[in-house]
């Protein structure tokens, strides 16, 4: 069915139209054309509404959040990304034009300007970029039980652990911290102290919880909990004027999802705490982009969907917004999917009887269009297209509209690693996050209090008479305490204090709010 071109355009620049600034996506397409008039805007004051980026493999979701981040970055907004394959580093460095970028500008009429744009490097091992840390505190209970793959039961002996550690204040930094009380109050002296107001951790839960701390620290991951812990107000630079983009490369963890995903919910916990109410603003303070969302999602317990449904829904009055990226609408939980404002749907193809499920349930999160039948549009749009419905300035629902979107300006594929190298060597953040810290933390806390503990023992000892047997004893006490394993334990992973050696002010304790019981 053919249809006017001057309504479409006429309508479609009535709905996308704003007062303010706001990212240009592209034109509408009608009908196979490229209607160029029919500009395709997403207002920056509604960017802290959230969003969905979704669409199979190959059709161009990257591409679509690096012609965002570029945009927001020009606006002088600070991103942050999540790099899985590593090849977003090239935001850093101009493009290059050739015939299909020049094709696609004059199809849009804009032509192609190639620009670079300011770029932080990290990662969480820190052979990539700047070191990513989080002490085990900062994480919480739940967010802990998710990595190490724990059950409720598991998780509730976390939890006890934290509210143990938050009542005596001791610092659990990072593992060593963790399987040193997991030790302690589990057997002895420790399990008797907690039994009453703590409850008991049996032996076998202990060891099983023990075993996957030990499976994390066998796999290298080990390293992302300690100090010196990552400090958000790092995510809000800006140079020249230009926001910062910030870019996690996990291009070496790729295959520990539960670790990489739950680490970017930490972040948004941290931030959720640490930012004050912003109230309406002309743009966000920072927009923070969740790509391969849906491994977050994954096995989640119900308690772990609530905590983040509430951070999705309470922190966009922080002046956050953020974007789900994954391929398809279904991989969002509808309590989060409902609180996505906006959304950018590349192709989805059908071709198996759960694709046609996906594909039908997709259909009808949009509203009907009298210009496209949307089950068939979607699964028709070629690589760099994408049906998108935003919020306008109103915070109303605009049109639904196929798009031809607006190439990246900058190289679409990472930097050489040289220039990664000098990057990162350039910047005062890397150095920053070079720098370990070692704290007193449960770890020492709880050694010096069992040595406290064997030299009251001792002293007993030496004031009553002495047996062959009790002088031989004495002599292996001492020996062991002496031994020069027994002074380097727990040696290899930093600890701090909640971030005060940092000299950042110390953060919430999660034991009693988000991501806590």
């Amino acid at each position: 069915m053919a249809h006017d071109p001057n309504l479409f355009a006429d309508k479609i620049i009535k709905s996308y139209t704003t007062s303010g600034a706001s990212i240009y996506l592209g034109a509408g397409i009608l009908d196979g054309e490229i209607i160029a008039e029919a500009e395709v805007n997403l207002p920056l004051k509604m960017m802290n509404r959230h969003g969905l980026i979704a669409g199979a493999t190959g059709t161009g979701k990257t591409r679509t959040l690096q012609l965002i981040a570029e945009q927001l970055s020009e606006a002088g907004v600070p991103v942050f990304m999540l790099d899985v394959k590593g090849d977003l580093s090239g935001l850093n460095q101009a493009g290059q034009t050739n015939a299909k970028l020049e094709e696609r500008g004059e199809a849009l009429k804009k032509p192609f300007s190639p620009n670079g744009f300011p770029v932080e490097l990290y990662s969480l091992s820190g052979k990539l970029g700047a070191t990513m840390r989080a002490t085990v505190t900062e994480f919480g209970p739940v967010l802990l039980g998710k990595i190490l793959d724990l059950n409720d039961t598991q998780t509730g002996v976390l939890a006890a652990i934290f509210k143990y550690a938050d009542d005596n204040k001791m610092a659990i930094i990072d593992l060593n911290d963790l399987k040193k009380l997991l030790s302690y109050l589990s057997e002895g002296d420790g399990a008797a102290e907690i039994k009453s107001d703590y409850g008991k951790i049996s032996s076998s839960t202990a060891g099983t919880v023990l075993r996957k701390i030990v499976a994390v620290e066998q796999q290298g991951l080990g390293a992302v909990f300690g100090e010196r812990s990552f400090d958000t107000e790092d995510l809000f630079q800006k140079i020249d004027g230009k926001g910062v983009i910030s870019l996690l490369n996990i291009a070496d963890v790729q295959d520990q999802p539960a670790l990489y995903s739950t680490f970017l919910l930490s972040l948004l916990a941290e931030l959720f705490y640490s930012l004050p109410e912003a109230g309406d603003l002309d743009k966000p303070k920072l927009v923070f982009f969740f790509d391969e969302a849906h491994l977050l999602f994954n096995n989640a317990s119900k308690a772990f969907l609530e905590q983040i449904e509430q951070v999705i829904r309470l922190i966009r009055s922080k002046g956050v917004g953020v974007f789900f990226c994954t391929q398809a609408a279904t991989d969002i939980p509808e309590s989060v999917l409902g609180q996505l404002g906006n959304r950018v749907q590349h192709a989805l193809r059908a071709f198996t009887p759960n694709d046609v499920d996906a594909l039908r349930k997709t259909v009808k999160t949009y509203p009907k269009s009298s210009f496209y039948q949307i089950d068939e549009i979607i699964t028709g749009l070629g690589t760099g297209q994408a049906l998108i419905t935003v919020l306008n300035e109103k915070g109303i629902p605009t049109e639904v509209v196929a798009t031809h979107l607006t190439p990246p300006r900058a190289v679409m594929g990472p930097m050489a690693n040289i220039d990664c190298e000098k990057l990162m060597q350039s910047s005062d953040l890397y150095k920053k996050y070079q720098e370990t810290l070692d704290p007193e933390s449960a770890f020492e806390i709880l050694n010096a209090r069992v040595q406290q503990k064997m030299e009251e023992k001792q002293a007993e000892i030496a004031v009553a008479p002495k047996t062959t047997s009790q002088r031989a004893e004495k002599s292996m006490v001492e020996q062991a305490l002496n031994a020069p394993i027994t002074r380097q334990i727990g040696r290899e992973i930093v600890r701090g204090i909640f971030g005060m050696i940092t000299g950042k002010k110390p953060r919430t304790s999660r034991s009693g709010g988000l991501f806590g019981f």
